[in-house]
This record gives structure tokens, sequence and C-alpha cells, in this order.
């Protein structure tokens, strides 16, 4: 009697073993690779919301291949090590088909080799510096070209204040040495000279912007100014505090920045800074039906997960990237009917997807990164964007920026 009871134990054990693993290989995993903790988390947990809404929203359309995607969410800290670990970890334990994370340079530069090293698939949702091509990267935020060297030609122009001279002030790491050192070259090509020019950078988590910013006023008594402004995360919130603590009106001395939007401005009183400016490829103040849309679904869907502050919700840039990023993988899959790098990775080439941007955005043939409009808008005392300039079509990524020496010939 104890014999059977055992085997009809044994073989009931079997029977929900057995019915886990049907379940595991009817489900496509995807990773979920963003900072929920450290200086970076005020940016990078609504890309992360992002993704999780995305594949809500795919898996209600019926999934991929038959398969509904599950999201591996894990949390690399704002750790720029541990960003290559939890990668390795997705792609080797959680058998994940594709990630979608990193905001810093310095997170993708942490996880690049392993990507390359296993073959496997991010896609990256962030503007950055350029100067990099990866086969196992899809780059759905903007490259110099498509951001940064239209800000500054922006702001030179009368429409933007005609400045003569220049403060680069950002985060102490890749991204904003490298978008200065391309922004440095750039402004030499146009005549400006290093004594013109000021750079200046922090630390993550900086704090105290006050010397900085009186240093700014003091350079700014040499001629008609504008500060390009690199830093990144919860940095913005004191460096624009200190902006109006010092009565830095944009009509003085205009602040355009390349990693602030609607998210970052949310901690900060906006009014003082009325007029300061951002650039990107999308703002949530943008009118055309996909837009309604996409910020409606996002506003309910934090609502129904009970985000904090579910109420005051916004969209960004990163977050439409991350959008457009999980929606065109998903649409590579179908149509190479397998999840399979190679096979998917060729699948991406021209894809297309209609943008809450407005735009119906392409995924380059050959480079990995997106067409994309390049928006230049000011603040309101809202926190929102009016949105002052605009290209009149996506334009294509140049990675590696003509202004860089050694970059002559290298192809895109």
């Amino acid at each position: 009697m104890k014999l059977i009871q055992h085997g009809a134990i044994k073989a009931a054990a079997l029977s929900i073993l057995a019915a886990a693993t049907t379940m595991a290989e009817e489900t496509i995993k995807v990773g979920v690779l963003h900072s929920l903790s450290g200086t970076m988390a005020i940016s990078e947990t609504s890309l992360k919301n992002t993704a999780l809404m995305a594949i809500e929203e795919i898996n209600a359309a019926g999934g991929v291949l038959g398969k509904k995607l599950e999201p591996v969410v894990v949390d690399p800290a704002s750790n720029w090590p541990l960003f290559a670990e939890k990668a390795r970890q997705l792609i080797t334990q959680d058998k994940v088909a594709v990630t979608f994370g990193c905001w810093t340079s310095v997170s993708r530069k942490s996880v690049l080799p392993v990507y390359e090293e296993l073959d496997a698939l991010l896609f990256y949702p962030v503007q950055y510096e350029g100067e990099e091509l990866s086969q196992n990267v899809f780059y759905t935020g903007a490259a110099p070209n498509q951001q940064a060297i239209p800000a500054v030609e922006y702001l030179m122009s009368k429409a933007g204040g005609g400045a003569k001279r220049w403060v680069l002030l950002g985060t102490d790491y890749v991204y904003p040495r490298t978008t200065n050192k391309i922004l440095r070259a750039f402004l030499h090509s146009k005549g400006v000279a290093d004594a013109d020019i000021l750079e200046e950078y922090t630390p993550f988590g900086h704090s105290d912007y006050q010397t900085i910013v009186a240093n700014v006023k003091k350079f700014a008594q040499g001629g008609k100014t504008a500060v390009v402004s690199t830093i990144n995360g919860d940095s913005n919130i004191p460096f624009y505090k200190e902006l109006g603590n010092q009565g830095i009106k944009a009509t003085q001395i205009p602040v355009v920045a390349f990693s602030v939007g609607e998210e970052e401005l949310r901690g900060v009183d906006t009014k003082p800074l009325v007029g300061h400016l951002a650039a990107w490829n999308y703002f949530q103040s943008v009118k055309n039906p996909v837009n309604a849309a996409f910020i409606k679904k996002y506003k309910e869907w934090a609502v129904a997960n009970k985000i904090p502050n579910a109420a005051t919700v916004v969209t960004n840039d990163p977050m439409e990237a991350t959008y457009v990023g999980i929606n065109m993988w998903a649409k590579a899959v179908a149509k190479a009917g397998t999840t399979e790098v190679g096979a998917v990775r060729k699948a991406m080439s021209g894809m297309t997807f209609k943008a809450p941007s407005g735009f119906t955005l392409t995924m380059d043939a050959t480079n990995h990164h997106l067409h994309k409009p390049v928006m230049i808008a000011e603040v309101r005392a809202d926190g929102q964007f009016n949105v002052v300039w605009k290209t009149p079509a996506p334009i294509r990524a140049q990675p590696w920026s003509p202004y860089i020496e050694g970059n002559k010939g290298k192809k895109d």
C-alpha cells in the first residue's frame, strides 16, 4: 500500500513538474535591466514601468508567436559593475530572449561585453554620445547629430539667442565627457575659441551647485553665454534649484539639457526655470492621436498598478524610446517566426513603428539606430515643455561623429 502511495505521489510530482516546464515554455522571458534604487532611480524607474506596460499591452493582444511575454525585472541599483553581473544572470540563468535596459553610458559599456560574448540582444533607450556600434545592441535613443549638435546650432542662431560663449556642464563619466569632446570640436569648427568654453564635471549624486552656478554667472559677463547640461540623475534637482536661487533666467543665460525631461522636473519648482531648454526626440506636450493614446494608457496603467504619485505621472523621451523598442522587437520576432538572435536582428533591419512623437520611426538597415525627429522645447511653469523648434522629418543617426578625429571613413 505504501509503495502504491509513494508511486502515486512521485507520479503526481512528475506531472506537476512537467506542467510547470510546459508553462515555462509557453512564455517568452524578457529582461528589464534598470536602476530602481540609487542616484539613477529618478530617471530609470519610469522606464521599467513603461516596459511592463508595453509587455502587458502586447500580451493582451495575444502575445508573440502565440506565447505571453514574461518580464524578468532586476535592479542593478546604479552600481555599474552590478549591471554586467545582472545582465549575465538574465541571459544565462533566466534565459531571457532580449533585454531592455540601461540609462547611463557607463552602465551600457559595462554590459556590452556580456551581450557580445553571449550573442544576446540589448535594446538601449537613451540618448548617448555615439562612438559605438554593436551587432548586439539596438539604440533607440538619439545619437549626437539627433540631439546635441542641433541644440547647440539652435542656441547659436538668432532664434536661440545667438550665444557666443559656452558652459559645458556634466556628470563625470563617459557620456558627458565624450559628448562635450564632440561639442568642443564642433564649436571650434564654428570659430569659437577655447577661452570662450568653460567645461566642468561633478560626480554622480552631487548636490552643491552654489559655487558652480556662481562661476557660470561670472563667466557670462564676458559675452552672450549658454549652458549645455549633461548632468544625469538626481543631481539635476539641486542644480535647477540653484539656478532658481541665483536668479538665472533663460533670457540671460539659457540652459539646454540633454538628460532632463518631464520626469526629472516633477521634483522641482519649475516657475523660475521657465524658458530654459531641453533637446529630445519626443515631449509629452506633442499633440497627435498616437501620443494622446500613449499618455492615457500610461496614466491608467500607473493608477491600476498603484505607482507612487500615480496621479501626477508623466511621459518622456526615454519612455517613448523604450515603448518603441519593445514593440519593434515584438514585430521583428513575429516577422522572423522565432526569438533566435540572428533572425530577429535581420528582421529588425528597416522595421518601422508609428511612435507617440507623431512620426513613423525606422530602424536603420545597417547601423542599429533609429531615424528620429529632433525637438527643442522650453520649460513651462507646469513642468511640461513647449516645442520651439523641430526637424520636419526623422533624421538618420550618425554614430561616428564627423567632429571626432579619426572617424572619417568609418562606416555606420
